[in-house]
């Protein structure tokens, strides 16, 4: 079975060949044929008219037949390659030079003649074949007259019909056969076309290997699960070209090997992702059934032992209740929103607005947290009149996070400071706090998605807030980026887009 481009590409080719050299063969041979024919018959086509003028005998008015078998005989002698013949008026057949029984007619067609004799005759012509019935020849043929002189003075007693060529060349093979000149040129034909072949056989063979090296590549792709490229038998993917250069399949072979690349990076990304997946499920559901169990607790104990507690006692086992559905609601609350962040769906609601009043505004909410928690609270905005553009509620949403996580992890009497500045035309703005930091391991993986920073003190991290913070930070253009030192802090800042001024990129004031 022939499965593979390069056989079906070869067995088209050496059909087409041997179509096309039939094709050639049949055509050279039977226009050999034809352009022999037509010179014979030119070359005698006065045969006949010179015959019947000079030696054809009339004797009042009528062709003597006895005279001219000798004539006959005499042109055979001649040349045996003509066949002469007497014909009446009705093109009966009187008499003719041929071996007696080899005449298979009694008669021959008249038009052939006619159109020969006409005036605007092109030649060849071919006439019947007495010795035939279903074979025609060239032939050369003149009018018999009365007076024998053929110039027409009398009616027409007879017409002399030649057959040039006799029984010689009755096929082309016949002439091939016959001719070197011909099997010369047969050969060369042959070896021309038997050219052609192996040059195309030999350049498909070139053409194909590339196509069958890049199936071999697509194959053991495959077989490795399409996590392994370049292959291992490859050693390296083809530099994929950055201006399209090369043929075709050139640029189908860099583009497999980007789409190849880039498959395995996906994967590689997904599996790493569904692993840190597995990872946030465990431990939000650790955080989810942490505060259900206290809030559970706490609450069926208020119901069981309500008249043994005092007043201060109940409140207490209230105020933990309530703390508990604070941190439930808040994590459920995260995990909602980085799923609508993360989809499609959301389009920020861009607009210019005072960064400096919402930097104010927001660090405001968290002053008594910050208090309760003993740490420091401050900002540093060098220009409250900066603008920027953006979504404000998702800004806000991330300052939160981040001014949240800052006090979250700083200890009693630890600073957290929120800073504005101006930077290439973009604002700037970063949270720094005086944590423990964080280390290199957790750093390197900080921003990867579903990543979970290690617990605060309350164990209330549930590893969500920096991810909707850098999704944040995305719709709007910018980078959120890190930087931690252990025992001294660590500081996040991201940058957002200013807001277009005369000069084209560089931030306005208000």
């Amino acid at each position: 079975m022939i499965s593979s481009l390069y056989s079906k590409l070869a067995l088209a080719l050496t059909g087409l060949v041997l179509f096309l050299g039939a094709l050639l063969l049949g055509t050279n041979l039977l226009s050999t044929q034809l352009f022999v024919t037509e010179v014979n018959q030119e070359l005698h086509r006065g045969l006949a008219r010179d015959l019947v003028k000079d030696s054809i005998p009339i004797a009042d008015g009528k062709v003597l037949p006895e005279a001219v078998d000798h004539i006959f005989h005499t042109l055979m002698v001649i040349n045996p390659a003509i066949e002469v013949y007497l014909l009446d008026v009705d093109g009966g057949i009187l008499s003719y030079s041929a071996p007696r029984g080899a005449v298979v007619r009694d008669r021959v067609a008249l038009a052939p003649i006619e159109d020969f004799l006409g005036a605007d005759a092109t030649l060849p012509i071919l006439g019947e074949d007495p010795r035939n019935t279903r074979r025609s020849k060239p032939f050369s043929a003149a009018p018999i007259y009365g007076d024998g002189d053929g110039d027409g003075g009398n009616e027409i007693e007879g017409y002399l019909y030649i057959i040039l060529g006799g029984q010689q060349y009755d096929s082309a093979i016949e002439m091939l056969q016959g001719s070197h000149i011909l099997r010369l040129g047969f050969g060369a034909s042959l070896a021309a076309l038997l050219f052609l072949l192996l040059a195309g056989l030999l350049s498909f063979s070139l053409i194909t290997r590339r196509v069958s090296g890049l199936g071999r590549r697509v194959r053991d792709f495959e077989a490795s699960g399409f996590r392994h490229w370049p292959p291992p038998r490859e050693g390296r993917a083809i530099a994929p070209s950055a201006s399209g250069a090369g043929d075709e399949i050139s640029r189908l072979s860099a583009s497999f090997d980007q789409m190849a690349g880039r498959l395995v990076s996906q994967l590689a990304e997904l599996e790493k992702t569904d692993a840190l997946r597995r990872e946030l499920v465990a431990n939000v559901s650790h955080d989810l059934r942490t505060p259900l169990t206290s809030l559970r607790g706490y609450l069926e104990t208020l119901r069981t032992k309500a008249d043994s507690l005092s007043p201060t006692e109940q409140r207490e086992y209230v105020d933990t209740a309530l703390h508990q559905s604070e941190r439930l609601s808040r994590l459920v609350t995260e995990l909602f929103e980085l799923a609508k962040l993360e989809s499609a769906t959301v389009e920020p609601n861009m607009e210019p607005f005072l960064i400096g009043d919402l930097i104010q505004d927001t660090v405001q909410d968290f002053r008594l947290a910050a208090e309760e928690r003993g740490v420091e609270l401050a900002t540093v905005v060098g220009d409250p009149a900066i603008v920027t553009v953006g979504d404000v509620g998702l800004v806000a949403r991330a300052l939160e996070n981040l001014i949240d996580n800052g006090i979250r992890h700083t200890p009693r009497g630890g600073r957290v400071e929120i800073r504005l500045d101006e930077q290439a035309g973009a604002v700037l703005v970063s949270v720094d706090d005086t944590g423990p930091g964080i280390g290199e391991q957790e750093l390197e993986h900080l921003f990867d998605r579903y990543f979970r920073r290690s617990r605060g003190e309350e164990g209330s991290g549930s590893g969500l807030g920096l991810a909707i913070v850098r999704r944040i930070v995305q719709l709007h253009g910018g980078h959120l980026d890190v930087e931690s030192e252990i025992d001294r802090g660590t500081r996040f800042s991201f940058d957002l887009p200013g807001h277009p001024g005369a000069a084209g990129g560089s931030t306005v004031r208000a």
